[in-house]
């Protein structure tokens, strides 16, 4: 199983479209230093074929950038050789003084995607379960469409790090189809409709709606490219049937990441440190939103791995990173090497957390082509278990 594979970039830019920022006068209500890096790409894998498009990224300042954060998104704008479209908007807003903070996540997915089953333990290749007779176990092609709205406001608990808020989220999947590239044994259920059928779900399509609770605290210098400091996030997702969910359920993320710096003169020498972890509290969900390696908010989990490769009822994943300079007295260049693992456990399947964990490793390429907001193009090979692996193209750093 191949997972994404980026064979080249045509053209990489930066824009800046203002002064530095100890050479301006600070005016209310102007944005600063916007940054917009459009990246147009051509890449490749086995479920879309060849992708031709953008995957834009910006960066700004929406107050006095000596006491706002920087804003950022990234999107990407696909159209593939299999008649598929796949358009995204992502993005972490910080209003000036840092007041408020705006959490975005808008997709529009025409787009296929393998499915191997729920657990950790999934092989590579289609195969009977043998934890539950006549169903399919390991790799299952599955066609759909996505939309996404999710959108989460948080305001500043005085002047401190800490923010609350409430958000809203929306996922609808529907003209689902599965089936494996081999003949299909008419005698065996494909995982995906059997869990739905098994919790009272469509198979074709399914509606997930409901509101988020949210704190989180805001440490890090550069949200985008973090030298120093931590972030935490708690998000609890309550989907009601009557904001349109098909069944009623709760679910609960929590997401931790940690910044050592190791060295005072050199910021971008570093180790960073990740722990993810999301897990269904009540009732069920349909199976394209149970907790998945890849479909965090920006993609990050799971380097090795391809988006979707392990699925669960909960999940819990954590991360390293050494990220350094390749440069003695320039910051353009970097280097990183990194370790992963996550573990997901199954109902279904009578699978626990940690019973079964899949690792990762691999070395990655960092280009910043805007020292000013710390934009930065990453370039990362990594490797798992049973022939996994896979190259990842993106703007700023993993977490």
């Amino acid at each position: 199983m191949k997972s994404n594979f980026l064979l080249g970039i045509l053209l990489t830019f930066s824009l800046t479209l203002s002064a530095q920022t100890d050479s301006i006068q600070y005016i209310p209500n102007k944005v600063y230093h916007f940054s917009f890096v459009p990246l147009p790409a051509i890449a490749s894998n086995p479920a879309n074929g060849w992708m031709f498009g953008f995957a834009p990224s910006a960066s700004w300042y929406m107050g006095n950038p000596a006491t706002t954060k920087m804003s950022n998104l990234v999107g990407n704008l696909l159209y593939t050789t299999k008649k598929q479209w796949i358009f995204s908007s992502r993005h972490n807003i910080y209003l000036s003084d840092n007041s408020t903070i705006l959490i975005g996540d808008w997709r529009y997915f025409l787009t296929s995607q393998p499915t191997f089953g729920l657990g950790s333990s999934t092989p590579n290749d289609p195969v009977e379960n043998p934890n539950q007779s006549g169903v399919y176990w390991g790799e299952q092609q599955m066609d759909f469409t996505l939309i996404r709205f999710y959108e989460a406001m948080l305001k500043r608990i005085g002047d401190s790090k800490f923010y609350l808020g409430v958000g809203y989220h929306l996922d609808i999947h529907t003209k689902i189809k599965n089936f494996i590239d081999e003949e299909t044994d008419p005698l065996l259920q494909f995982s995906h409709d059997q869990y739905n059928l098994s919790k009272g779900f469509n198979t074709d399509r399914y509606v997930l709606s409901g509101v988020t609770l949210n704190a989180v605290m805001e440490n890090r210098d550069v949200a985008v490219s973090p030298y120093e400091r931590n972030f935490a996030w708690i998000q609890y997702k309550i989907n009601p049937t009557f904001l349109g969910s098909d069944q009623s359920s709760s679910t609960l993320m929590m997401d931790y990441r940690h910044y050592i710096n190791l060295s005072e003169s050199r910021k971008r020498h570093i180790i960073g440190l990740w722990g993810f972890g999301n897990f269904l509290v009540s009732g069920n969900l349909p199976y394209m939103n149970l907790p998945s390696m890849g479909w965090d908010m920006f993609g990050r989990t799971g380097r090795a791995y391809a988006q979707g490769r392990f699925r669960g009822e909960s999940m819990v994943y954590g991360e390293a990173e050494w990220r350094f300079p390749l440069q003695q007295n320039k910051e353009t260049f970097g280097g990183t090497v990194f370790v992963n693992a996550g573990s997901f456990s199954s109902k279904t399947t009578n699978e626990k957390l940690f019973n079964k964990i899949n690792p990762g490793y691999g070395v990655g390429f960092r280009v910043m082509i805007n020292k000013q907001n710390r934009t930065t193009i990453s370039a990362d090979y990594g490797f798992g278990q049973k022939g996994n692996s896979g190259f990842y193209l993106n703007v700023n750093e993993s977490f």
